[in-house]
C-alpha cells in the first residue's frame, strides 16, 4: 500500500510541478541555449533502484568536459568549471528541478536516497551498497537535506576532496540513508518534503534532527 500511495503522490506532484515551473523553465532553456557552451540539459548515469543505472536530468551548470577536469565528479564551492548561470542554478538548487521528468518516468521518487555516480557510491561500505537502493532514489531526502552544504564542507576541509568525501562524508551519509530505508512511510516522506522547503527558506535550520531525533548524529 505504501508503494502505491508513494507512486500516486509522485505522479500527481510531478505533473503539477512541471506545469507550475514552465514559466521558469522556458527562460532558463533560452538563456542556456545562447550562453556558456550552448547546451541545456546534463544527463549523467546514476545508480537507482536495485542498483540499476539510469540517466538523471539536470540543467547544465558546468563545462561539458568537467568530469575530466579538476576534481572530477566532486564539485567545490566556487568551482571554476561552473558557468555563470550555473552558479546561480546550483546555489538555488534550480538545476535539480528537471529531475521531475525522472520521477514521471519512474526512475526516481520525490523522496528517497540521493542517486550517486559510481565513484561516490563505491565509497559506501558493502553492507550499505547492497541495501541503500532498495528504495527508489529521490529528488530530496534526509541525506539531501543534511548534506545541502556538501560542496562547502569539502571545500573547507584540509584533506584532498576525494579523501574527505570517502573518509568523512560517505560513512555518515550511508548511515543516514539507511535510517530512511528503515523508517520510510508516507508520513516520513511528507515531513521530509516540508523540511526540504523549510531549509530552502532557512538554510541554517537543523529541523530534520528535531523532527527525527533518532537520526544518526552529525559529528562534523
Amino acid at each position: 500500500m505504501y508503494l502505491l500511495i508513494k507512486r500516486t503522490i509522485d505522479i500527481l506532484v510531478s505533473c503539477f510541478t512541471l506545469l507550475f515551473l514552465l514559466p521558469l523553465f522556458i527562460p532558463i532553456i533560452v538563456i542556456q541555449r545562447f550562453t556558456g557552451e550552448g547546451y541545456i540539459f546534463y544527463f549523467q548515469k546514476r545508480i537507482g533502484l536495485n542498483n540499476e543505472y539510469f540517466n538523471i536530468w539536470k540543467f547544465a551548470t558546468m563545462l561539458k568536459d568537467s568530469p575530466n577536469l579538476g576534481t572530477g565528479t566532486i564539485t567545490l564551492r566556487n568551482d571554476p568549471r561552473v558557468t555563470p548561470l550555473g552558479k546561480y542554478l546550483r546555489m538555488t538548487k534550480i538545476n535539480e528541478l528537471p529531475q521531475i521528468i525522472n520521477v514521471l518516468k519512474g526512475d526516481m521518487s520525490i523522496v528517497g536516497p540521493r542517486p550517486l555516480v559510481d565513484r561516490t557510491f563505491n565509497a559506501y561500505p558493502e553492507g550499505i551498497k547492497n541495501k541503500i537502493y532498495n528504495s527508489k532514489p529521490g529528488i530530496t531526502g534526509i541525506g539531501s537535506i543534511i548534506f545541502r552544504d556538501e560542496e562547502e564542507l569539502i571545500s573547507n576541509s584540509d584533506l584532498p576532496p576525494h579523501h574527505y568525501y570517502e573518509e568523512t562524508i560517505a560513512p555518515f551519509k550511508g548511515k543516514v540513508e539507511m535510517w530512511y530505508n528503515e523508517h520510510k512511510s508516507t508520513w516520513t516522506d511528507l515531513k521530509i518534503i516540508f523540511a526540504t522547503a523549510w531549509v530552502v527558506l532557512f538554510p541554517s535550520s537543523e529541523i530534520v534532527f528535531k523532527w527525527f531525533p533518532d537520526l544518526p548524529k552529525r559529528n562534523f
